[in-house]
C-alpha cells in the first residue's frame, strides 16, 4: 500500500495489524551518459513496490534528494547538506512515530547517504537515551539497507558484469531503472569502455578525475532483462527482511 494513495482510515486500520513502514531513499545526482538522473531514487521504489506485491507493507513517499555535493559540477544534480538531511529524517521519522509507527526500515539507493542517515538514526535514539520521558509503546527503531547488498542481487551483479560494475553508474542500477521505464533508455559511447577509480572530495574533484561522472563501471552493459532479474532479486529478499525486521 501506497501512504500517497492511502486514506487516513485505511492507514489506521493498517497500524492495528503491522507498525512498519518502509521509506525508500535516494538522491537526484547524474549518473554518467547513459544514466537516469533520478536513478538512486527510482531504484528503492520499484524495488520497494514490487516487494509489496509479496508481503504486507506500506510505502511512505520516497525521499529523492539526498548527499550528492560532489555531483553538483554535473547538470541536474540536486544536494542536501547532511545536517538538512539529518533533520529532515528526523522529522520525517516523528511524524510517522507519533500515529504509532515504531519500525522504519529505510531502503536505500545511494551510497553516499549511508553516513548521514545513519547519524540521523543517532539523533532519534539520542532522543530516548537522554531521558524524555516515556509511554507504553514500543521504542522506535530505524533500520537502512542498501538494495544491492543482498546477496542474491551481488552475486547476480559479479556474475554478469565482472570488473566492469564499478561504484557509480553502475549497470546494474541503470539496468533497474532501464526496466523501469522502459522508454527512457539512453545510448552513449563509453570512453574508455571502463572508467577509472579514484577518491575524491567537492564537485570540482570529481569532475575531474571523473568527467563523464562514471567511476569504475561501463553502464553501457546495462539490459532491460537484467534490471527485471535485478528488480525480483532485491525485492524477494526485502520482503522477507522487512517481515523479520517490523515482527521484532
Amino acid at each position: 500500500m501506497l501512504l500517497h494513495h492511502a486514506s487516513w482510515p485505511e492507514v489506521e486500520a493498517y497500524l492495528e495489524c503491522s507498525k512498519g513502514v518502509l521509506i525508500p531513499i535516494g538522491s537526484t545526482e547524474q549518473h554518467g551518459p547513459n544514466g537516469l538522473i533520478g536513478t538512486d531514487a527510482i531504484c528503492p521504489e520499484v524495488i520497494a513496490r514490487k516487494a509489496a506485491e509479496e508481503t504486507q507493507m506500506l510505502i511512505a513517499p520516497t525521499f529523492n534528494v539526498g548527499i550528492a555535493q560532489h555531483h553538483m559540477g554535473f547538470a541536474g544534480s540536486m544536494t542536501l547538506r547532511p545536517s538538512t538531511m539529518i533533520a529532515a529524517i528526523y522529522d520525517w521519522v516523528a511524524s510517522l512515530s507519533r500515529h504509532g509507527f515504531d519500525r522504519i526500515y529505510f531502503f536505500n539507493g545511494h551510497g553516499g547517504n549511508i553516513a548521514t542517515i545513519q547519524a540521523a538514526f543517532s539523533e532519534i535514539y539520542a532522543d530516548r537515551s537522554l531521558g524524555r520521558e516515556g509511554d507504553n509503546r514500543r521504542a522506535v527503531k530505524c533500520r537502512l539497507v542498501n538494495w544491492w547488498d543482498f546477496k542474491p542481487v551481488l552475486d547476480y551483479c559479479k556474475q554478469t558484469y565482472g570488473s566492469a560494475h564499478g561504484s557509480h553508474a553502475t549497470p546494474s542500477e541503470v539496468a533497474v531503472t532501464y526496466a523501469a521505464f522502459p522508454d527512457a533508455v539512453k545510448h552513449a559511447v563509453m570512453e574508455p569502455a571502463i572508467a577509472p577509480s579514484g577518491r575524491f572530495t567537492d564537485a570540482e574533484d570529481y569532475r575531474a578525475k571523473f568527467p563523464d561522472g562514471r567511476i569504475g563501471s561501463d553502464p553501457s552493459l546495462a539490459r532491460i532483462e537484467d534490471g527485471e532479474k535485478l528488480i525480483q532479486l532485491s525485492a524477494k529478499s526485502l520482503a522477507e527482511d522487512f517481515k523479520t525486521f517490523t515482527t521484532s
